[in-house]
């Protein structure tokens, strides 16, 4: 387990945006973190995947969690600002573990091409529910490392 707590409790937060797509990636990730032992399991929901990095870091800083997962959907809407948004979030990410010391996974996700028609709905949920369970498995492969001595 992370050095700062003994716990098995896992957070994923969730953004809102998209979230007919994001929760496939949750309700996958809980479901695989379930079937290796981890039943609890706190899903924060956040407006959006700029909100992500300050909720993780104040639920790795909370001493509650030995790890914190962030799920997102970030779209080009037409402009750049989503290549932006999701450096922005996936950088942060990896200074609060860093900060931390707690593991931080993400799976907040940037499609090179992505509109809300039928075809992509379906495929970038499928997609989603994917990436929920490589979640899971990175999870529990990471928090199997914590229990091996090191050197």
């Amino acid at each position: 387990m992370s050095p700062i707590t003994e716990s098995r409790r896992i957070a994923v937060i969730a953004a809102r945006w998209h979230a007919e797509i994001v929760d496939n990636a949750v309700e996958a990730a809980r479901a695989g973190l379930a079937e290796r032992g981890y039943t609890e399991v706190d899903v924060i929901e956040v407006p959006g995947a700029f909100e992500i990095p300050l909720r993780a870091q104040r639920l790795a800083k909370s001493g509650r969690y030995a790890a914190v997962a962030a799920c997102a959907l970030v779209v080009d809407g037409g402009i750049y600002r989503h290549d932006f948004v999701a450096a922005t979030v996936v950088d942060a990410l990896m200074r609060v573990q860093l900060d931390t010391d707690v593991p931080v996974f993400s799976a907040v996700l940037t499609p090179h091409h992505f509109h809300e028609h039928d075809e992509h709905l379906t495929y970038y949920s499928r997609h989603f529910t994917v990436k929920g369970g490589e979640l899971a498995n990175a999870i529990a492969a990471t928090l199997a490392l914590d229990t091996v001595p090191v050197g």
